[in-house]
């Protein structure tokens, strides 16, 4: 789906080649936000330089911090690109020192010319003298709103500069998401295989305190002889300018005069973002000393966090808002013998170091690059138009989770995190759903690896068959069935193994001979039991792969299933309730979505009345001011009962079959409203809903769990993956259609 416009926004930063934090925290958000919404905004960077910089030009040119005019000249060309509607500043002091003044005109000139500024200020001084005082309060007076990584620094710029509340929104530092990697692998690329790795990185210098780690190692290695302690990254080129490396050169002989040399690892590269995650993936922990108590944010420490490692940290503000007791260890400045004791105590406890890890992992993807591009676009939207209206785009299509939890007898049940859960075992719904979307997959871009999946996915579902024609379920890592199935009732899923035969079917003359005559007798003894199920989804599920069959004894099926189901609904509904049940629960949308198919195979026009009357309904329950809102598991939707207030409990599933739907009943109406509703739904995923967060996750091509009422459940098991999978193969018919 194309936008019409562009709107332009320009970034105010150093950037790459330049070594340096902030070149590496814009050059990121440029990148998500490009990512997530690049149908809707032209991102352009103005370089900062000074004598030390090498940087060739931005479009509009870069601004030369020792030249007074380069200002007016960058102001210039901002104010000629029309499509400009925004300016966000990335702003250090060092950075403008020497230009303050020329600054706050040019931030008062962009005022002048009504376009609306952001600054984001990546460090804030809780002590301000006069001068820092009215620096300050001129930047916040001319723009349009100020960004800050931490509460505390919204507190101090509130309590000590008397800066608005309302000019200041707290966004987190992004990270990056931990990608699905194989950890032995990288210990042995690294040639690290059996060690226990401690690690810091950043630019390197004396404020980092990096003897402070030097001087515990002794104690460690003691109780820990195969800890290896890892100094990612190169001198800081300002300090490398005036000193060379006589910090570094001290750091190496305090290893020399403790002989531990075996035990620490100097890596002097400034590290792209690739290799520095796999570092952080094989960090048992990670330690950052900072001495300096003033240094409001770090995204070395960020960076480590969202990787899941335990964090041994010295008290600086941003640490004490975000690191709590379950994360990992504040120790005071420079204690050498606080981090020993700490590492060691984290180190010899392997539950504790897996626990913290997930704890990280689960606590940091907030801050996601993606899901803080999306906190910055919502701000952007809000200053530039006052509507907060955001158009995502649409992710390519990622197999890489799929293919990770597909093993040689099927599709694994639950992840751990990315990784599958092997102990989980395997379930007949998970590979018949994985079955339908590879299929459809295949029908797209008959993919010959797709061929091998739908294979192993249909071979599963004729080992849950039994000799009665009925399914099991549940297989356990051995391929044995499991209690579970005489504990649970299998009609859904018996319902389900229906649909993905019948796809299988339908697709005869795409598909080699063998799978569809192995999915035909399947079918056929399927079938029998087709009458015997009541449950309204396995009824809803068996009619969407009986219309794929040939026969009139399939379409009495569908009748009959139908006609339950419209019973069902003439029973049950009323003027302020139209359903079939008293109640709504998981994947509604396919019962309207069923009767429809029953009306297209049989003529009879009581089915489509009620698949219009049933999914306008389900419509109106869940798409509220543009945004879904899915029937919460925590209680569902009761007739008779308010709407639960209480957010979370989202399924992916959910959110899956009503796109399915509503690509149906478009197709069929051609309502335009349900061709809208197709894109606000599938947004969802994207950050479209009550906390604004990804659900699907783009590195590892998983979809997390379910959306709870302020955070996600990150593992990313069949059920999430599967739906999401078979939600954006959906939206291929809809790529290029204009956004309204």
């Amino acid at each position: 789906m194309i936008s019409k416009t562009k709107k332009g926004v320009a970034f105010l930063s150093t950037f790459p080649p330049r070594a340096c934090g902030i070149a590496t925290y814009t050059t990121d958000l440029i990148n998500a936000i490009a990512s997530k919404f690049e149908e809707s905004y032209r991102l352009i960077p103005i370089p900062i330089v000074d004598n030390n910089t090498s940087q060739d030009d931005g479009p509009l040119g870069k601004l030369d911090i020792l030249n007074p005019l380069s200002f007016d000249n960058i102001l210039q060309n901002i104010l000629c690109d029309l499509d400009i509607k925004l300016i966000c500043v990335e702003h250090e002091f060092g950075l403008f020192l020497g230009q303050e003044a020329k600054f706050i005109s040019f931030l008062s000139d962009l005022n002048a010319a009504q376009l609306a500024t952001v600054v984001t200020f990546h460090t804030v001084l809780p002590a301000p003298d006069r001068t820092m005082l009215e620096h300050v309060s001129a930047i916040a007076y001319h723009c349009s709103q100020i960004i800050v990584m931490t509460q505390g620094s919204a507190d101090i710029l509130i309590h000590n500069y008397k800066i608005p509340t309302s000019k200041i929104t707290v966004i987190a530092h992004g990270t990056h998401l931990a990608p699905a990697k194989d950890k032995y692998a990288i210990l042995e690329y690294f040639n690290l295989v059996g060690k226990k790795v401690l690690s810091t990185f950043g630019l390197l210098g004396p404020s980092k305190s990096i003897e402070t780690t030097l001087y515990a190692l002794p104690s460690i290695i003691e109780q820990n002889p195969n800890v290896i302690f890892l100094v990612l990254g190169m001198t800081h080129p300002n300090l490398l300018r005036i000193d060379g490396e006589s910090y570094r050169n001290e750091l190496e002989a305090i290893v020399d005069e403790f002989g531990i040399s075996a035990h620490v690892r100097f890596i002097n590269e400034f590290l792209s973002t690739e290799d520095l995650l796999a570092y952080l993936s094989i960090t048992d922990v990670y330690l950052f000393t900072s001495k300096d108590p003033l240094q409001a944010v770090s995204g070395t420490f960020s960076y480590a966090l969202s990787s899941g490692c335990p964090i041994i940290s010295t008290p600086i503000p941003h640490v004490k808002e975000v690191l709590k007791e379950d994360m990992g260890t504040i120790i005071d400045f420079q204690a050498s013998d606080q981090l020993a004791a700490a590492v060691n105590h984290i180190l010899d406890d392997e539950l504790q170091l897996s626990k913290i890890h997930h704890v990280n992992l689960e606590k940091m993807v907030k801050t996601s690059w993606q899901n803080v591009a999306i906190a910055h676009v919502y701000l952007f939207e809000l200053l530039i138009d006052k509507k907060g209206k955001m158009i995502y785009s649409i992710p390519p299509l990622n197999l890489d989770h799929i293919f990770r939890m597909s093993d040689e007898r099927g599709f694994v049940q639950f992840a751990d995190i990315s990784t599958p859960d092997l102990s989980s075992g395997y379930a007949l719904d998970d590979n018949a759903r994985a079955l339908i979307a590879m299929l459809h997959h295949y029908r797209l871009y008959e993919t010959y690896e797709d061929l091998g999946l739908i294979q192993k996915y249909l071979d599963f579902i004729g080992h849950c068959m039994q000799e009665d024609n009925t399914f099991l379920n549940y297989v356990d890592i051995y391929g044995n069935f499991t209690i579970q199935n005489q504990q649970e009732n299998l009609e859904d899923a018996n319902g389900r193994a229906v649909w993905a035969l019948g796809e299988v079917v339908g697709m005869a003359n795409l598909l080699p001979e063998r799978i569809v005559k192995l999915a035909i007798e399947l079918m056929e003894r399927a079938s029998k039991h087709a009458l015997v199920y009541f449950s309204t989804r396995s009824m809803a599920f068996t009619i969407k792969g009986l219309i794929f069959m040939k026969g009139k004894n399939y379409k009495a099926i569908i009748q009959a299933l139908a006609d339950r189901l419209a019973a069902m609904f003439k029973h049950e509904s009323s003027t302020d309730w139209q359903w079939y049940e008293s109640y709504m629960t998981y994947g509604n949308s396919v019962i309207p979505e069923a009767m429809l198919i029953a009306y297209e195979t049989t003529g009879d026009c009581r089915y489509r009345d009620i698949a219009c009357q049933s999914f306008d309904f389900l419509l109106s329950k869940i798409i509220v001011d543009n945004e879904v809102h899915v029937i919460s598991n925590k209680g569902w939707s009761q007739r008779d009962q308010p709407a639960t207030k209480t957010r979370g409990g989202e399924q992916p599933i959910d959110v899956a079959y009503t796109i399915i739907a509503l690509d149906r009943f478009y197709k069929f109406t051609r309502d335009e409203q349900y061709k809208r509703n197709i894109r606000i739904v599938f947004e969802w995923f994207l950050g479209r809903n009550h906390i604004r967060q990804i659900v699907y996750n783009p590195i590892t091509g998983g979809c997390f769990d379910g959306l709870e009422e302020h955070t996600i459940n990150i593992n990313q098991g069949a059920e999430s993956t599967i739906s999401y999978l078979m939600a954006r193969l959906k939206m291929t018919d809809y790529m290029n259609e204009p956004v309204r």
